[in-house]
């Protein structure tokens, strides 16, 4: 289990409560619901990713003793709050799109029911994991879409801090990333790891043939050997010579890689090297990749453009109450609530979702219900799930769930989707009132 994640958010979250127990308010049943007004600029659609890490941060969202002393030390907490936290665990339920969904404007991406005290809490370590997760997902799918059927290999660790580096490394894998370079990712959420050798390993050597050698002789003939730290031809020709043609695969870091790995497979196939691989690595992000793909490259190592989200580093991810009640009563009924805001406009009311669909099974529109679900036909896809019923974890699942539910969402698109030129969102977003007429929607376009 993670340790406490109750510190994981701002100040204002607890003396919102604060407050609120004060004017009798902090226990009214509420409904928050987090979702993207738009996508981020250019982009066509977005991946749901961090569920798994939301719902772990939520059972472990506890304080201990020593946490309600700082927070009374430091006269966060009142008395009456502090012996409330001291017995706090979310008894609430949740409903959300499940990982590796993909999303669009207005989404309700995760609704939080529950007492207004127990739900605020939970808003920035909610909003943290799935803005971080989501953007790196998000662009994750964009680079193994431009791939193709060829592999991705996260390796951007040391480009972003410790522990986003393996939340980045889960993030990528369930947009469809094969491996990574990060050993956390590996023993904590089980993605698979890879790895060989840098350049320093041959610049420790006093020769490259000594150093591919050693690399050789510990990790095998199907390991991947670095062949730009001196002259690529005569490091090519070595690895192939060593093995006797059998090596696994080269890697390219630096260059014009289109046209070297144009060269060096001419080269391999002419030394009889027909089976072994090309890896090109070198900032590479979703443009460069599609860039490639006429190129005889096998796979692909990604680092900085991913960890950041390829130039969209958060989702703009919000956290609203949509709806609460006037009295404590657990069946006191819930009312609307919005904000009004010049340019953060919110959607008052419960929503409900679905992903509509032709009769060829492509996406056509994310169907959105205000106060009651939708209709849909037969084939039409229901995107809620339970995800907490009762403060019990009811949504739990491997990660390879998550990875295949991403491939088939994103194949559910239609083509346009997958264009790397800026454009709107790939489906438009409907919000209908209980009644199901269509009714105003603020995050119709997204921005271009």
């Amino acid at each position: 289990m993670l340790n406490s994640t109750a510190l994981l958010t701002d100040h204002y979250e607890l003396t919102m409560v604060r407050a609120a127990m004060r004017s009798g308010a902090a226990f009214r049943r509420s409904v928050f619901e987090l979702f993207p007004r738009r996508l981020p600029t250019g982009r066509r659609y977005g991946v749901v990713a961090g569920v798994g890490r939301a719902l772990e941060a939520i059972e472990a969202f506890t304080f201990d003793d020593e946490t309600v002393a700082f927070l009374l030390d430091r006269d966060i907490v009142d008395e009456p709050l502090a012996q409330w936290l001291a017995s706090y665990r979310f008894g609430g339920s949740i409903w959300g799109y499940p990982e590796g969904e993909v999303y669009f404007p207005g989404s309700p991406l995760m609704i939080v029911e529950g007492s207004f005290a127990e739900a605020v809490i939970l808003e920035t370590v909610l909003l943290s994991i799935y803005n971080y997760d989501s953007a790196v997902a998000s662009a994750a799918s964009r680079m193994t879409a431009m791939a193709q059927d060829r592999p991705c290999i996260e390796m951007g660790s040391r480009r972003t801090n410790e522990y986003s580096a393996v939340a980045a490394a889960r993030a990528a894998f369930v947009a469809g990333f094969a491996a990574t370079s990060n050993l956390q990712a590996g023993r904590r959420y089980g993605v698979p790891t890879r790895g060989t050798a840098a350049h320093s390993f041959t610049l420790l050597h006093s020769s490259e043939r000594e150093a591919f050698e050693a690399q050789l002789g510990a990790l095998g003939e199907s390991t991947t050997l670095l062949v730009d730290t001196y002259d690529i031809d005569t490091a090519v020709r070595t690895g192939v010579e060593l093995t006797q043609g059998r090596l696994g695969a080269i890697r390219l870091d630096s260059g014009d890689l289109a046209e070297l790995a144009g060269e060096v497979r001419e080269l391999l196939d002419s030394l009889g090297a027909t089976n072994t691989k090309i890896m090109v690595t070198s900032d590479l992000d979703e443009w460069q990749i599609a860039a490639l793909r006429g190129a005889p490259v096998d796979g692909f190592g990604v680092g900085t453009s991913l960890v950041t989200g390829s130039g969209a580093p958060t989702c703009g991810f919000v956290y609203k109450l949509v709806a609460r009640a006037d009295t404590d009563e657990p069946d006191a009924a819930l009312l609307p609530v919005a904000k009004k805001s010049v340019n953060k406009t919110s959607i008052g009311g419960r929503k409900f979702a679905l992903r509509r669909l032709d009769a060829r099974g492509k996406a056509e529109a994310e169907v959105i219900g205000i106060g009651a679900p939708p209709e849909g036909d037969t084939n039409d896809r229901p995107l809620l799930v339970e995800l907490v019923r009762d403060g019990a974890i009811v949504g739990a699942e491997p990660l390879s769930a998550a990875q295949e539910r991403h491939a088939r969402s994103r194949a559910e698109l239609p083509l346009s989707a997958l264009k790397m030129s800026r454009g709107e969102a790939a489906i438009p977003t409907l919000m209908l009132d209980a009644d199901g007429n269509s009714t105003d929607n603020p995050y119709a376009r997204s921005e271009a």
